[in-house]
């Protein structure tokens, strides 16, 4: 991580804004490209409008983050996509910047090395990614139709606990994840699985977890991840709105199909919700709908 300086303005009751600026890029860098930051705060996308970096008459390239962006993030700068991304002095990709923004305005300085693109005798083969789900993880179907949403389709995962096929009386509990490309597998993953089934796994040897549960994870919808996981449209982002018909279709279509091919425990308390990121926030602004669903 390259570090960030901030510089407090004195002014007081300005509006809460964080300015990135770029004090040093490649001497490579083409004139009139645009460079820009991605990050937690807008979906990772390398190339968003209204997160390009405006050229300074100084030479430093400068964007003034919307005053919602707060807290603990994550990003990098890039030349519109990845394979344009920073890197660093020896053109391997570099870790995710780290940055907490404040409630008062501040800059951040930083500087890029290299970018991966411009790497001697071209772009770095790419390792391909090793699968790493365990054996009791499968995909349920690679394009399960979403009707409330226009009849989309997307990948669901499915994880049945060690000793689900021995125990024909056993029943379970259901954990339904978002982001399904992370949840198991590294080959899928944005930047590495959480490792859920190898964590249940584990403590099912350990008796800690003897009787398991089911887990089903949902692909989010790449560019429509954010349509999806928020019920409100944001006027800023252009996104979100769908996130109520997305509850539709877990309560009222996935988990009905879970409930009736699989030994499931199908009441509210043994039901969970679950994400990270968006795909968190998704159970916590929909908590009333799916209890409504579920009869509590």
């Amino acid at each position: 991580m390259w570090p960030g300086t901030a510089d407090q303005p004195a002014r007081t009751g300005a509006v809460a804004q964080t300015t990135l600026r770029l004090t040093s890029v490649p001497a490579a860098t083409p004139a009139g490209q645009a460079l820009y930051v991605a990050g937690s705060f807008n979906n990772w996308e390398p190339g968003a409008a209204g997160y390009a970096l405006t050229r300074q008459p100084t030479g430093t390239y400068e964007l003034v983050l919307p005053a919602t962006v707060r807290g603990p993030q994550e990003f990098k700068f890039t030349r519109g996509s990845w394979a344009t991304g920073e890197s660093d002095a020896a053109f391997q990709p570099v870790t995710n910047r780290r940055a907490t923004f404040g409630n008062g305005p501040a800059t951040l300085t930083f500087q890029v090395a290299t970018w991966q693109d411009q790497r001697p005798g071209g772009v770095a083969a790419a390792v391909p990614k090793v699968h790493t789900a365990a054996a009791n993880v499968r995909i349920l179907a690679d394009s399960f139709r979403l009707p409330q949403l226009n009849g989309r389709g997307r990948r669901v995962w499915l994880y049945l606990p060690p000793g689900y096929a021995g125990s024909r009386q056993q029943r379970y509990p259901v954990l339904y994840l978002q982001d399904g490309q992370n949840v198991f597998d590294d080959a899928t993953s944005f930047s590495g699985e959480w490792g859920v089934d190898e964590t249940l796994n584990q403590l099912a040897t350990q008796d800690r977890h003897a009787a398991g549960c089911i887990v089903v994870a949902v692909d989010n919808g790449g560019a429509r991840r954010l349509d999806e996981y928020s019920p409100w449209a944001n006027a800023e982002y252009k996104k979100g709105g769908e996130g109520d018909q997305y509850t539709n279709f877990l309560a009222l279509t996935l988990k009905p199909y879970i409930d009736a091919h699989y030994r499931t425990l199908p009441d509210a308390a043994h039901t969970a919700i679950a994400g990270s990121s968006m795909g968190g926030s998704l159970p916590c602004t929909q908590a009333s709908s799916t209890q409504r669903y579920s009869g509590e």
